[in-house]
């Protein structure tokens, strides 16, 4: 854990997770041992971070965003390496968002609330929906940018 990160009460990280600096874990937060989260990163109540998940510089992890990293689970039947999903840097996740695992979401990508992320989310739009479509492009501070 890095310094000046903060986990707040009843989360679990596990022993292999690794941190950033300037972290703000609030509670009931999930961390397994293969993930790595970068910098000034916020995880809001409800998340569980699993295996395989990469998560980038100065991203918002709204409250009860649903990460997985098995298409195909069954009981007691691991794969050999779970799929990697990265969020790049500055990118924004609403609350209840859920993702399908290995998908990529871009540098400054806005995922809405709930939304249903299937497919990539390209660098600087706006997805929203089941599945998850692009809605506009947006700028550095997540506004609209003019068509």
């Amino acid at each position: 854990m890095g310094p000046g990160s903060r986990i707040w009460q009843f989360c679990v990280v596990l022993e292999g997770a690794r941190l950033g600096s300037d972290c703000n874990i609030c509670s009931h937060v999930f961390i397994e041992n293969d993930v790595i989260v970068g910098d000034r990163v916020t995880v809001k109540n409800g998340v569980q971070l699993w295996d395989g998940l990469r998560v980038g510089n100065d991203v918002f992890i709204g409250p009860n965003v649903t990460f997985s990293n098995d298409r195909y689970p069954r009981s007691k039947q691991h794969p050999d390496r779970f799929e990697q999903t990265v969020v790049e840097d500055g990118a924004s996740i609403g609350a209840g968002a859920v993702f399908v695992p290995g998908v990529r979401v871009g540098s400054g990508a806005l995922v809405a609330a709930g939304a249903v992320v299937t497919k990539d989310v390209p660098p600087h739009t706006l997805v929203m929906g089941n599945p998850a479509r692009v809605v506009r492009t947006v700028d550095g501070e997540g506004k609209g940018e003019s068509q």
